[in-house]
């Protein structure tokens, strides 16, 4: 068995989603003048590698809390998206065979964006049209992605935007309307093979809409 970490160190100041609260640690104790090192970590629930519950963006969902711990085991499967570049939709022309997608809970789309995470160009990442992601959500399949969201993110450089992107968030929201998870910030998914276990625990936090994981891949 080999195990793959899939996860962005959480640092001071590190990359999070246009316009949401920084990440910041506190020091508010050191061993030399009080006896133990802590901090304050200040961090949104959607900061770093974490995953989405259905209730971060529709109203009556099932938060968090509501999943056994069990759920946050996947059987992920990994599709190929390396071929895509900056902003380019993956469609469901892109997805596997009905086959493939019954045997998993999770598809994992490996574009090797999380190369970019800390650059402004991680922003620009492909995105999941809103089709594919209905495609997966009736298939009972979350997904997880190589950057901020499944849905396009705001760039750093507005002139990159394409006029046919999507407006709001149709892969999120086709993905929650049938109750699946959204693992966001994966690292290195170039990294696995086409099959593996995917852990992805969250806190148990109550109406918890989101939290960073430790995501790690068994294969």
């Amino acid at each position: 068995m080999t195990l793959t970490d899939l996860t962005h160190s959480v640092a001071d100041g590190m990359p999070v989603y246009p316009g949401t609260t920084p990440v910041e640690f506190e020091r508010t104790t050191s061993v030399a003048a009080d006896g133990a090192r802590a901090h304050v970590l200040t961090l949104q629930t959607h900061a770093g590698t974490h995953v989405d519950a259905p209730c971060h963006m529709r109203e009556g969902a099932r938060c968090l809390d509501a999943f056994d711990v069990d759920d946050f085991r996947f059987d992920a499967t990994l599709v190929d998206c390396t071929g895509h570049g900056a902003r380019d939709p993956i469609t469901v022309a892109d997805l596997p065979d009905e086959g493939v997608a019954a045997d998993a809970d999770l598809l994992a789309f490996a574009t090797g964006w999380s190369e970019h995470w800390g650059t402004d160009r991680y922003r620009d990442h492909p995105y999941l049209t809103g089709d594919a992601a209905a495609w997966c959500a009736e298939r009972d399949c979350s997904v997880g992605v190589e950057g901020f969201s499944p849905d396009p993110t705001p760039s750093a450089v507005p002139d990159r935007e394409r006029d046919d992107e999507p407006e709001g968030y149709p892969a999120h929201d086709a993905l929650f309307a049938e109750d699946q998870f959204i693992v966001e910030n994966l690292a290195d998914l170039v990294a696995v093979p086409d099959s593996f276990v995917l852990h992805a625990y969250p806190l148990p936090i109550e109406g918890g809409d989101g939290c960073p994981v430790r995501a790690v891949a068994e294969h």
